[in-house]
């Protein structure tokens, strides 16, 4: 009974700092890489960088805001998926805010942008593996993709991979400034690092 209570407590603190980290890996890629070079992402993430690219409100704000709904209807229809990414969400939206005034550091490091849109994108997706390796996502769109695939049966990364691919293309179109291929390869780094690190939950768990 002890030792499955101490189980417990060791899981969830490991949950918590996955969380932690994730949620600063994220605010990094988004602040210091993303921001200053007016580049795009995928998911609720994506919509809140072009809403702050047009109307210049707080990312992590919005990224609450576009979120709520979606994990009101997880709530009601897929409680589990709503248990999974509440923590995540909450703390990756306060952390995007809490480091915007890292923006100043922006540009500063590499002078290419193509090679900033890779590191804040395997940033990014670093962050988001953390947390997806303790079975937690951020929710937003992802987590919306994951919920209409259960529906229809059918694979959740090709949803999200269309929800993503939408948002970017939509961004680039409607901004003269984002640049396409710049967040195409932002994209895609934050996917492979995703993948990359989530795939070695198992190893992340033993310890």
């Amino acid at each position: 009974m002890v030792a499955s209570t101490n189980s417990r407590k060791n899981e969830m603190l490991k949950r918590a700092t996955m969380i932690l980290i994730g949620s600063s890996f994220i605010a990094i890629g988004v602040n210091v890489f993303l921001l200053p070079n007016s580049l795009m992402e995928g998911g609720a993430l994506g919509i809140s960088l072009l809403l702050h690219y047009l109307q210049d409100v707080e990312v992590g704000k919005t990224f609450l805001a576009i979120s709520v709904p979606i994990f009101l209807v997880a709530w009601f229809l897929y409680r589990p998926f709503f248990y999974n990414g509440l923590h995540g969400m909450l703390c990756s939206s306060l952390f995007i805010d809490l480091f915007h005034p890292l923006t100043v550091l922006g540009g500063s490091i590499f002078v290419d942008p193509i090679i900033e849109a890779a590191i804040g994108g395997f940033i990014i997706g670093t962050g988001v593996g953390l947390m997806l390796s303790m079975d937690v996502s951020i929710g937003g769109t992802d987590l919306l993709a994951q919920m209409i695939a259960n529906k229809i049966s059918i694979n959740p990364a090709f949803m999200i991979f269309f929800f993503d691919s939408f948002i970017v293309v939509t961004g680039s179109y409607l901004l003269s400034g984002i640049s396409l291929l710049h967040s195409i390869v932002t994209v895609l780094c934050v996917g492979l690092a995703a993948s990359f690190i989530a795939s070695r939950k198992v190893r992340v768990k033993k310890f």
